[in-house]
């Protein structure tokens, strides 16, 4: 590479940005679509997050409901002992104090049944959360199956040549020096159509349409040095003749139309 003439360095550099323009191509033809099926993912990541948070306050709901029943049975099983005990009391004070603790037993049971109510309102409302959810997941599962398809698809098409592609821009790199495979990159980084290394045609440059002067088409066809498009910095390759000749090709003059002779 020390030895490379600017023409070799040029050719070098041209050969790189086909194949990346190639590159290019290709992924515009996957398009958003691996966005699309990473914000999918995510979305039914969340849903499915929900999903197991819900059903585990159902679980807590539910063992709550128990405990309430199993509390409603301990009281029910007091106050029967209680009463029991009542007809064998031998003065007031005593009644009195069977008759509180069957009030509180029997408060203790309504306070229960108030909350097994509660608990059941509030497993209905999130077993339908669940089924809301449980459909939003099935719904989208069926948009991210259909965009993994497409995906998949395009990925099998394009992958042989994306692979063969890769490879020959390894081998490309290397044949370009390290500052300008830095300035090279840098360029297609910041540029939206990836377009670093463009050619001169009809007075332009490809990519910005940037007249070029005409002192500077000179130097880029005589190829002593790398020319850089002073506006958009990139690196100006060559000329495209065709289009030169094309322009400083005369013009055919019309035909001129004779007068008829009046006899």
């Amino acid at each position: 590479m020390e030895n490379q003439t600017v023409a070799q360095k040029l050719e070098a550099l041209v050969k790189l940005q086909s194949i990346d323009s190639k590159l290019d191509e290709l992924k515009k033809l996957r398009g958003d679509l691996p966005d699309e099926v990473q914000d999918l993912e995510d979305e039914m990541e969340g849903y499915r997050t929900r999903l197991s948070r819900f059903e585990g306050e159902l679980k807590e709901l539910e063992e709550n409901i128990k405990k309430n029943k199993e509390g409603i049975k301990e009281s029910e099983k007091l106050v029967k002992k209680y009463n029991e005990q009542q007809k064998n009391v031998k003065n007031n004070r005593e009644f009195d104090a069977i008759t509180k603790e069957i009030e509180l037993q029997e408060l203790e049971v309504q306070i229960c049944e108030k909350r097994i109510k509660e608990s059941k309102d509030k497993i209905d409302s999130k077993k339908a959360e669940i089924t809301t959810i449980e459909a939003l997941i099935n719904g989208r599962n069926e948009d991210l199956q259909s965009k993994k398809d497409e995906l998949d698809s395009i990925l099998n098409e394009s992958q042989e040549e994306e692979k063969k592609l890769m490879v020959e821009r390894e081998k490309a790199t290397k044949k370009i020096e390290d500052k300008l495979l830095k300035h090279y990159n840098r360029l297609r980084s910041n540029l939206s159509n990836g377009l670093a290394v463009v050619r001169v045609v009809r007075g332009a440059a490809e990519g910005c349409n940037i007249i070029i002067p005409p002192q500077k088409i000179a130097e880029i066809r005589e190829k002593k040095k790398i020319v850089i498009d002073e506006h958009s910095g990139r690196i100006l390759a060559d000329v495209d003749l065709g289009s030169m000749e094309e322009e400083v090709k005369p013009k055919k003059a019309a035909p001129v139309k004779r007068a008829k002779k009046v006899e």
